[in-house]
């Protein structure tokens, strides 16, 4: 079986496989770089970087390399620039889309040793940290300061802040905060051709030339590694109300989103979980959240800030408008901490027990928020059509739905021509609704066969060309996005 699929609109999934494209006498030049402590390339401990959250993609390495410095960093890059060897970077293997998988072999570059946050200051409200950081870790870090680091994926408590940059990432707090890319300020960057660069500068306002910095967020990891970053941050909101609000119909909820909006506030989360994901993930977490039996989504509203008065009456007034809209009775504000948590634990797990229950195919698609009702009659509609189920949960607020998916006589996984075909028919409706096939999740070898959905092949040529530019031999994280180029 080929590693690669070559079909236009299919990943096809391979068994663990070494390429043997590295030159065993290479692996000396490597130990020089990062020593032999951090080199691996023994096949039971490289399976450890052959996959990421996708799972049924499995992509061994031929090599793997630890390195600490921006430096090492370097000379990897000029020795594989110079051999042609493919190079992907690794963060923590969290993500969703296989961006981090070495499907064409070659070295794998983990920055798990870079995980230092180097300086908070406090005076101008920046930190400045190196990739490996655990997500949650800097967040808390900065939080002692009585600061705040918004983005806020599912997976920070293992994700990486590199992995974030990669991504784009967002979360349940950007519909009010925005997504990473709103904070990066600057980045030391190892281009592929090992030179190091600073993408920008430490400031808040920047019009000198083209925004490299803001051209590397959300580029996957193929048009350089990034080494240091530097973000801002802001001041540390001390209070926050949380209501559950259940509705006995899906579109209505998706109608109660935009209306919040315009009846004037600006929730900090406002998350949708459809009841049969709901109902999964209590099952999974032994959960005490109650589920009504007579409902078809609930609604996760957040308000944060340091009043407590305008907060109670924010809460409250957007309950009243909740209910005027369709809302349950039963509307839960919760009254403490724990109760706090034990919702937020439930929808941001819902992804993993979903998935348990046999929803594999996770899509990550985005809509303006006034088409949200139009896209959830859409995915109920497209899986009578096409026959599969469907559960819809995600980031309402920003419009921003995760549809996981299951379909009766396939084998559910990406590159099933039953499956492609019904993800056609879907991006075509995101398109249709104004909206894109990824919000946050990235593209890299799960979405790439999608991409003439939504781009132009003008789009298309400007993006190779811009890859060209920064990776002229085409070694870093190459096929990820679009085909590999320069071969």
């Amino acid at each position: 079986m080929p590693r690669d699929g070559r079909r236009q609109n299919s990943i096809i999934f391979a068994e663990i496989k070494q390429m043997g494209i590295v030159d065993p006498s290479l692996a000396d030049a490597f130990s020089k770089i990062v020593g032999a402590a951090n080199v691996v390339t023994e096949a039971e401990p490289l399976q450890r970087y052959a996959h990421d959250e996708t799972e049924e993609l499995v992509f061994l390495p031929d090599i793997v390399l630890k390195p600490r410095t921006a430096a090492e960093i370097s000379a990897i890059m000029r020795l594989c620039n110079e051999h042609r060897i493919p190079v992907t970077p690794r963060g923590a293997g969290t993500g969703l889309s296989g961006g981090a998988l070495p499907h064409l072999g070659g070295v794998v570059i983990s920055t798990e040793r870079m995980n230092s946050i180097l300086e908070i200051d406090e005076r101008n409200g920046q930190v400045m940290t190196e990739p490996g950081v655990i997500t949650e870790v800097l967040q808390d870090a900065v939080k002692e300061k009585g600061l705040f680091y918004p983005p806020d994926p599912s997976s920070r408590g293992s994700c990486f802040i590199g992995g974030n940059i990669a991504e784009n990432s967002g979360g349940p707090k950007a519909v009010k905060y925005g997504v990473v890319k709103d904070y990066v300020l600057n980045l030391e960057l190892v281009l592929p051709t090992g030179d190091i660069i600073w993408t920008g500068a430490n400031v808040l306002k920047n019009s000198t030339g083209y925004n490299l910095t803001q051209l590397v967020v959300g580029s996957e990891g193929t048009l350089g590694i990034v080494t240091k970053i530097v973000l801002r941050l802001i001041p540390l909101p001390r209070l926050d109300r949380l209501l559950l609000a259940p509705f006995r119909s899906l579109e209505k909820a998706g109608e109660a989103v935009a209306a919040i909006f315009r009846a004037g506030f600006t929730p900090s989360g406002l998350e949708l979980v459809e009841v049969d994901a709901l109902r999964i993930t209590a099952r999974y977490l032994d959960s005490t959240l109650p589920v009504p039996e007579d409902i078809e989504a609930q609604l996760i509203i957040e308000v944060d800030g340091n009043d407590p008065e305008v907060l109670m009456k924010d809460i409250e007034a957007i309950a009243v408008l909740l209910s005027d809209l369709g809302a349950g009775e039963d509307m839960l504000l919760a009254e403490d901490a724990a109760q706090k948590a034990e919702l937020w634990k439930v929808r941001r797990r819902v992804a993993e027990a979903v998935k348990a229950a046999g929803y594999t195919i996770e899509e990550d698609t985005v809509v303006p928020r006034a088409a949200l009702p139009a896209l959830i009659r859409g995915v109920k509609e497209l899986g009578k059509q096409y026959g599969f189920q469907a559960v819809c949960y995600g980031h309402a607020g920003d419009g921003n739905l995760h549809i996981r998916i299951k379909k009766a006589g396939s084998t559910n996984s990406q590159d099933d021509p039953l499956i492609v075909e019904s993800l056609r028919a879907l991006f075509r409706l995101v398109k249709e609704l104004g909206g894109t096939i990824s919000g946050e999740h990235g593209i890299g070898l799960v979405q790439k066969g999608y991409l003439d959905i939504v781009f132009t092949d003008v789009q298309l040529e400007l993006m190779r060309g811009i890859k060209a530019v920064f990776d002229p031999n085409g070694i870093l994280n190459a096929g990820k996005i679009f085909d590999k180029t320069n071969q």
